[in-house]
């Protein structure tokens, strides 16, 4: 959050208070930067709650890389494995397929990638997609496109905050709502 007076926004969030650096994305519109990295408690806790709220499921499946620490918690409180769409290929992959995935945190078009043999485990059963924050739905939609590609089947989103228009969607399980802030 350069170059701005540091503002922060206060939220609650599965009964643990934090303060999010406000950031700009540009001139008119502002974010509460919510970062789940290095907060085991946070994380904790909102994986808890999740799996409380999540159907049933076979696997969970999350783009690399702020869904990490949530997926790596909700798998080691339930004991299902989970899957990470990586960024770029990796040498340990036997095999690649591809979506295009555009976020307003990160500039220019990316794409994910899945291992094809992940994606031979996930054939028919039920996953849970998980994020740290769900706001165009945009990462959201890519990663719905790579799980159905693996022939996996959508068993529910969640995420731990659902930004601005995101809070009113009725396809996706989060905890609170993050609004946007227009200067």
């Amino acid at each position: 959050c350069k170059g701005v007076k540091q503002m922060y926004y206060p939220i609650k969030v599965a009964g643990l208070e934090r303060n999010l650096p406000m950031c700009p994305l540009n001139d008119e519109l502002m974010i509460a930067g919510f970062v789940i990295f290095g907060d085991p408690e946070l994380t904790t806790a909102c994986a808890k709650e999740l799996l409380e709220k999540a159907p049933e499921y076979d696997y969970i499946i999350t783009a690399e890389a702020k869904g990490i620490p949530l997926a790596h918690e909700m798998s080691r409180q339930s004991g299902k494995k989970y899957f990470v769409a990586r960024k770029k290929p990796k040498l340990y992959m036997t095999g690649v397929f591809d979506v295009i995935v555009n976020s307003i945190t990160t500039e220019g078009e990316q794409h994910l990638y899945l291992d094809t043999a992940e994606a031979e485990m996930m054939k028919g059963k039920k996953v849970i997609i998980v994020d740290d924050v769900i706001s165009t739905g945009e990462s959201l939609a890519s990663i719905r496109d790579l799980l159905k590609k693996a022939g996996g089947i959508e068993a529910a989103s969640c995420a731990v905050l659902a930004e601005g228009d995101a809070a009113d969607r009725t396809d996706i399980i989060f905890l609170e709502k993050l609004p946007l802030f227009f200067k």
